[in-house]
């Protein structure tokens, strides 16, 4: 007779996030906070071990129950702000998702002043393995920079560029795709994003951005999507981006398993 498999255990407020209630981080504070009861209990303890699919988990005396994953593309529009509410009355990426959806979070990161596709969704780990490094998951951008730029700026980006804080930071891929008299459009692929990552560069060239659009992660492109229009991925969509991601020779994908979001 085959063995029963054992339940997974996490903590709690992981465990909050992996049903879909709402991100880790927001999790830590409800259970710190004393809104969140675990069998009857209340752990103040974010880490508190929890049986997902036996333990009962409340929050605001209302049992917890695991949401439908949700695989969400947005065109984001310049200005918005990634975040679910902002201080300072700022336009965010939710103002543009449609009503009735279960709490869903940006996959990464578009600043304010960028545009282009970015991901929402409630699958924390899958979050997590599309942003890490470890997948090498393409993220490609058309920027708009002032002046005609020189014609080998896009292998110096390639080969690496020191910022003005000494760090190196390099492009994957980058081109020309257009030059006019006053401005030229630059295509820059990346496979590890960090902060700021093409403005900086560009930045410690003396190089101005005027429009930075991303326009495909991995194998799944914008296309003709609206500018502040949102739509579900398709299942062909999630199964191509599975599998650009999916590991090689049985390797994992640190992180993932401590999926934040």
């Amino acid at each position: 007779m085959a063995k029963k498999k054992k339940p997974t255990q996490v903590g709690l407020a992981r465990a909050l996030s992996k049903l879909g209630y709402c991100s880790r981080s927001q999790a830590v504070k409800l259970v710190q906070n004393g809104r969140v009861r675990l069998n009857g209990t209340t752990p103040r303890n974010p880490e508190t071990p929890v049986r997902l699919g036996v333990d009962r988990i409340e929050v605001n005396k209302e049992a917890v129950k695991s949401e439908a994953k949700v695989y969400l593309i947005l065109n984001k529009p310049r200005g918005a702000v990634t975040t679910a509410s902002d201080e300072k009355g700022r336009d965010t990426v939710y103002a543009h998702l449609p009503p009735g959806l279960p709490w869903v979070a940006p996959v990464g990161r578009l600043d304010k002043a960028s545009e282009g596709l970015l991901l929402l969704t409630n699958d924390s780990e899958w979050a997590a393995r599309i942003t890490a490094p470890e997948t090498h998951l393409e993220k490609t951008y058309h920027v708009q920079v002032q002046g005609t730029c020189e014609a080998n700026l896009p292998d110096k980006m390639v080969k690496g560029v020191r910022t003005k804080d000494g760090e190196v930071l390099r492009a994957k891929n980058a081109g020309i795709l257009r030059r006019g008299e006053r401005n030229a459009w630059l295509t820059i692929v990346l496979e590890e994003g960090k902060n700021r990552h093409i403005r900086r560069m560009l930045e410690s060239k003396g190089i101005e951005v005027l429009r930075l659009v991303r326009v495909s992660i991995g194998p799944l492109a914008l296309g003709d999507l609206a500018k502040g229009s949102c739509r579900p991925l398709s299942r062909g969509e999630k199964q191509a981006l599975d599998l650009a991601m999916k590991p090689k020779s049985g390797k994992t994908y640190p992180g993932a398993a401590a999926a934040k979001t």
